[in-house]
């Protein structure tokens, strides 16, 4: 009896995250299991294009009820009427988060409970005046404005004396968070370097110094570019892969194919680049249950704290959807993944098979040409 082989689509096994420096388990025969568990409530997108009651609607009355957005025709920025950190307050920075007159007390909190201060701002962008698109709605033309304006406010937020990273995302439906289905994102700008760039950033170096000088992902770009079987699209500029070590079920990194350390960088073809690569791939999102695809999007590049970080940055994105097996279920980061570490039932090569087969063609789109 010949002796059974180790399969990658059949076998659990463990996958290393290069960029975090931390272990991802990959169990895909889970995916035969059958699901009785909680399922999304599939929601129809009636949105309509403009919604009085909107909050990010142009010329409509903010949350706040004391300002009124301009008749924006393409992006518009203002900042956030909630900010998770503020422009002025007084500064802490230390050990001994809590006092005690209690010598032994005291000293256990100067040793344990360490906090800082942190000041920032907290800036809104709307992506379009309508309500009722979505980035994988949009063309390359209108995503190319969202590109140069997240460009301008890393820029201008950067040059703050106090600011030192500047982080753009996006949380895209209610299953992620998102409070108002208007197409937006925000971007925080804050006094330090937050956990998850950090954690890349250490890595890059070590990577860079133990390999001679080479950039980590830029040799993670020339080996899914080469081997294919992770990547999902790509043109000049830009590739788009599910990573080999990826969480989510359809999980993918956007990379800059030249080493470019922050958005700014990118010159006129490689920002409309940017914007084709992020169609393509949010459209092919939708397109998989034909649904209004949830995702958490992040922009990682270089920090803005005037030192040079050319070998510790290479731009790129993160996209992190939750559906996993329809559009009313998704995955959930329980039990084991708390405790433990990360688990994916998908493997990447699926999932990118997955994405690959889907259309850059909105699933609406053809839906309204075939009921002609």
């Amino acid at each position: 009896m010949a002796e059974e082989q180790f399969d990658f689509t059949e076998h659990s096994h463990r996958r290393w995250n290069p960029l975090t420096e931390s272990w991802v388990l990959c169990s895909p025969h889970r995916a035969k299991r059958p699901w009785q568990g909680q399922q999304e409530k599939a929601v129809e997108d009636t949105r309509p294009e403009y919604d009085p009651k909107c909050f990010l609607c142009p010329s409509n009355v903010r949350v706040g009820g004391d300002d009124v957005n301009p008749a924006y025709s393409s992006t518009y920025v203002f900042p956030n009427d909630f900010p998770a950190v503020k422009k002025s307050q007084p500064s802490f920075s230390g050990p001994g988060a809590v006092a005690s007159e209690n010598p032994e007390i005291a000293s256990l909190s100067n040793d344990l409970l360490k906090a800082e201060g942190v000041r920032g701002q907290c800036r809104v962008v709307c992506f379009s005046p309508k309500h009722n698109l979505a980035m994988a709605q949009m063309d390359t033309s209108e995503i190319r404005s969202v590109v140069d304006t997240w460009a301008e406010q890393y820029e201008e937020l950067g040059k703050l004396d106090y600011i030192n990273y500047v982080q753009i995302f996006e949380n895209k439906g209610a299953v992620m968070g998102c409070s108002n289905p208007h197409p937006h994102g925000q971007l925080w700008a804050l006094e330090d370097v937050p956990e998850e760039p950090s954690k890349e950033i250490r890595a890059m170096n070590k990577y860079h110094a133990e390999k001679h000088g080479r950039c980590l992902l830029c040799d993670y770009v020339a080996l899914e570019v080469g081997d294919r079987s992770r990547l999902v699209c790509e043109n000049e500029s830009f590739v788009c892969v599910v990573p080999f070590w990826a969480v989510w079920p359809y999980e993918t990194l956007i990379l800059s194919k030249q080493h470019k350390a922050s958005i700014p960088e990118l010159d006129d073809k490689q920002r409309t680049d940017l914007a084709d690569i992020l169609r393509r791939i949010t459209c092919r999102y939708d397109n998989v249950f034909e649904c209004s695809f949830p995702y958490s999007m992040g922009i990682h590049g270089a920090p803005s704290d005037g030192k040079d970080h050319s070998i510790d940055s290479h731009l790129h994105l993160h996209m992190y959807p939750p559906l996993l097996r329809s559009a009313s279920v998704k995955k959930f980061l329980v039990g084991f993944e708390m405790m433990g570490e990360p688990q994916r039932d998908l493997t990447s090569e699926q999932a990118a098979e997955r994405l690959r087969a889907c259309s850059e063609v909105h699933y609406t789109v053809k839906d309204a040409s075939t009921s002609k």
